[in-house]
């Protein structure tokens, strides 16, 4: 519409990147206007932009033309995604920071049954310094950090780094205090048992903030200020957590909430920093890179599981470690996805329980359920009485699997902790590796344990893998075994001092890549200290091959039974029969909804929905595999994705599934730089896309933006053999001489016509092609 006092001619107007159309029309003369009608369909759920130029030029001959830009959009939705788009939008949490008194009396609440005062108790306070806080001004601390890592400096800064992780934690968790800007004062409410009082907490499912069952928080009535009560948390729920019922408070009335970080993590981990030091684990954490021993003879062993005597690797790496050819330093078991590194693991310790006659072993993980794992296939073939799970007073008793309750530690619905002669009894002792504190704590003598294991190597920052070494492992006659896997993904941090001064770097991975016992030499590891597992024993030749080429020089075996990873070679919705791999193009729109910043993408969440029901419906079918619901894993990187659907990477590491779908997410540009700062999400994190990708046994199908994908490399090439193979569908990604529509990723332009010159505006962009919206800075600069 023409609101001037001038008659104006309306050129032509063109959709930008695309064909070029003139539109002549009549002079707009003040008040007149001109519709444009726009025609739109599609054939799968997303979103569509077009970006629209309109040129003028006004009446008189000495006046140049001008353009006007206009962003218009088409949402192509289903019932399910309206029902799933965000309500409200997100918001930053704001920092809130209740007033804190030195006077104000502390009470305490009933602790679980099962907690644990000794080991909180006889574990160093370990406080963050003052200076912390002043870390950039202090030139000093600063030198320590930019310091490469060295047993010179190694308590030190890696004490350093824990400080810097604690205060991150400690500011991240008091945005959830309450009262904040979404939550007025908390009410207790009493439970139906009368024994516990119910706090609601919304988010807390979804680890914001993160809370586990023994962790405490204070709360305050509404004008107290003297006191505050100390409530243990008895367990924690969907949206709520249940305290312990006498803290002498009235039910019912307002309270201020302060959460806490439970410190004993940090502090164990601050105690294993200091013990390497005290204990000389320097030949175990930098070892000699020229060792002087021979190679010792390696023993024949009459295998527990049979089938490692057709993988030579396998073999190898038990005979290497019974051996104990690499002692002092670490024995290393490089287990890409799929090629059984905690088989191999756990056939070591039963051969060494089998000849050792003296061994007595701990066995870790970084996780429980991984921990679970080791002592089940244990106990396969070794007596229960030589076995014991011991587990932290913070698990919940529902979780620990039936089967482990007779050699662990849960009596009842609660844990016991056994004298240190009785545990020394055991052969074997399975923990997480922080629980194995507990075993410092307990005075158990170093050089007890001739083994320590651990599972999962990579997924465990140093300190913590520390642990169960510092103190209870003998640096010269001990024996350290270290698997995993550093292509996959390192330890979850929340600093981002601590990651980028090194700490998301595990043992594992620093051991491979700053010292030459464990590196290739003329193309080949030395057996002595190093083994690369190289058969492949889940997934499809199909699925594996762009990892393996991309991550493990392409020397991993396709050797995956060729019934179960045939299962969908000709599924009637693959892209391309006998080629069970789909990279699914969604133009989908990743959001923010109320206060969590986690992304979620409803186009992504509604094309999964539909996979998911062709694929029980398949099933149903004769001639085709049954499948159920636990054959299908759905991986995404962000939490509130996962809340629509199910899974999560660091959840996922170590499972597989026959059918593997992964949901990317991400659908924009503007945050990329962000994600790999701070190793978010799929883009920008290659160990994060190895992980989701290596989880399928028989079918992947992958969902995403394939303009923001093919920005970063891994994904580029993935994507690219995707579509060489036939296995793209959906949204198709631009060809490569299709320069124009790909400029759009990062430019607008736009052609200027006068005075007999041509000039080309280009205005930085920080949106992807599917979500180009303008800033208003820019729309009016244009």
């Amino acid at each position: 519409r023409n609101t001037g006092t001038e008659p104006i001619h309306f050129i032509y107007y063109t959709p930008l990147h695309w064909t070029f159309n003139k539109w002549f029309v009549p002079v707009l003369f003040s008040g007149d206007s001109y519709e444009i009608q726009v025609l739109f369909s599609c054939s799968f759920v997303g979103i569509f932009p077009a970006t629209l130029a309109f040129e003028f030029k006004p009446d008189s001959l000495s006046s140049n033309s001008f353009h006007i830009v206009r962003y218009i959009e088409a949402k192509c939705v289903t019932s399910l995604g309206r029902l799933l788009e965000p309500v409200t939008p997100y918001k930053a949490r704001s920092v809130y920071a209740l007033t804190a008194d030195l006077k104000c009396q502390i009470v305490d609440g009933q602790p679980p049954d099962g907690y644990d005062p000794y080991l909180v108790e006889s574990v160093i306070t370990y406080r963050v310094p003052a200076y912390v806080n002043q870390l950039i001004k202090s030139l000093k601390q600063r030198t320590l950090l930019e310091s490469p890592l060295s047993w010179e400096n190694y308590t030190e800064k890696f004490q350093l780094l824990l400080y810097l992780e604690e205060s991150q934690m400690n500011l991240d968790i008091k945005r959830y205090n309450i009262p904040n800007e979404d939550s007025k004062f908390a009410v207790l409410k009493r439970d139906k048992n009368k024994k516990l009082l119910v706090l609601e907490v919304p988010g807390v499912s979804e680890n914001r903030p993160s809370v586990l069952r023994g962790d405490s928080l204070l709360v305050q009535p509404q004008g107290e200020k003297e006191v505050k009560y100390r409530g243990y948390v008895h367990s924690v729920n969907l949206d709520s957590v249940k305290l312990g019922k006498d803290l002498s408070i009235i039910e019912g009335i307002k309270f201020n909430v302060e959460f806490t970080i439970n410190r004993l993590t940090i502090r164990l981990q601050h105690r294993a920093a200091e013990f390497a030091t005290l204990f000389g684990l320097r030949s175990v954490l930098f070892p000699d890179e020229t060792p002087s021993h021979l190679k010792p003879e390696l023993p024949h062993l009459k295998l527990f599981d049979q089938q490692l005597e057709r993988n030579p690797e396998q073999y190898q790496a038990v005979q290497q470690i019974v051996a104990g050819s690499s002692r002092p330093a670490p024995y290393l078991i490089f287990g890409p996805p799929g090629t059984g590194k905690t088989v191999t693991v756990v056939e070591a310790i039963k051969q060494i329980e089998k000849t050792q006659a003296s061994c007595h072993i701990l066995a870790c993980a970084p996780s429980n359920s991984a921990a679970d794992l080791l002592c089940s296939k244990i106990r396969d073939h070794v007596d229960e009485c030589m076995v014991y799970r011991m587990y932290a007073s913070s698990r919940d008793p529902k979780l620990v699997p039936a089967h482990l309750k007779g050699c662990s530690n849960l009596v009842g619905e609660s844990y016991v902790y056994p004298a240190k002669e009785k545990l020394m009894e055991y052969k074997i002792i399975v923990t997480t590796l922080l629980s194995a504190g507990r075993l410092v704590s307990g005075n158990i003598p170093s050089g007890h344990f001739t083994h320590v294991f651990v599972d999962e190597a990579g997924h465990a920052v140093e300190t913590e893998c520390v642990v169960p070494l510092a103190g209870l492992l003998d640096a010269e006659s001990g024996q350290l075994v270290l698997a995993g896997d550093p292509k996959q993904l390192g330890p979850i941090l929340r600093s981002p001092f601590s990651l980028k001064y090194g700490m998301g770097v595990s043992l594992l991975e620093r051991l491979m890549t700053t010292s030459s016992l464990y590196q290739k030499n003329e193309g080949v590891y030395n057996n002595c200290f190093v083994t690369k597992l190289l058969r492949n024993y889940r997934s499809h030749p199909a699925i594996l091959k762009i990892p393996n080429e991309l991550f493990y020089d392409g020397e991993l075996q396709a050797c995956a039974d060729e019934y179960a990873c045939n299962f969908y070679r000709w599924w009637q919705y693959l892209p391309k029969q006998d080629l069970p791999l789909i990279f699914h193009g969604v133009a989908g729109e990743d959001t923010r909804e109320s206060n969590s910043p986690s992304f979620f993408n409803v186009a992504e969440v509604e094309v999964l929905m539909d996979y998911v029901r062709k694929l029980l419906q398949s099933g149903r079918k004769k001639g085709l595999a049954t499948i159920g619901p636990k054959d299908i894993g759905i991986i995404a990187p962000y939490r509130k994705q996962v809340g629509f659907i199910v899974g999560s990477v660091e959840e996922f590491q170590g499972q597989e599934r026959r059918v593997i779908m992964v949901s990317t997410v991400r659908s924009s540009s503007k945050y990329m730089d962000y994600d790999k700062k701070f190793s978010l999400g799929f883009v920008k994190n290659e160990k994060r896309f190895n992980v989701a990708v290596t989880r399928a046994k028989a079918l992947l199908i992958v969902v995403g933006n394939p303009i923001v994908l093919n920005t970063d490399d891994t994904w580029k090439r993935f994507i690219q053999y995707c579509k060489d193979e036939g296995g793209c569908t959906g949204l198709v990604q631009p060809e490569k001489d299709d320069y124009e529509v790909v400029l759009r990723l990062s430019a607008l332009y736009i052609s200027i016509e006068g005075h007999d010159k041509t000039y080309e505006k280009v205005v930085e962009m920080h949106e992807s092609v599917v979500q180009q919206q303008l800033d208003p800075e820019w729309r009016n600069d244009l």
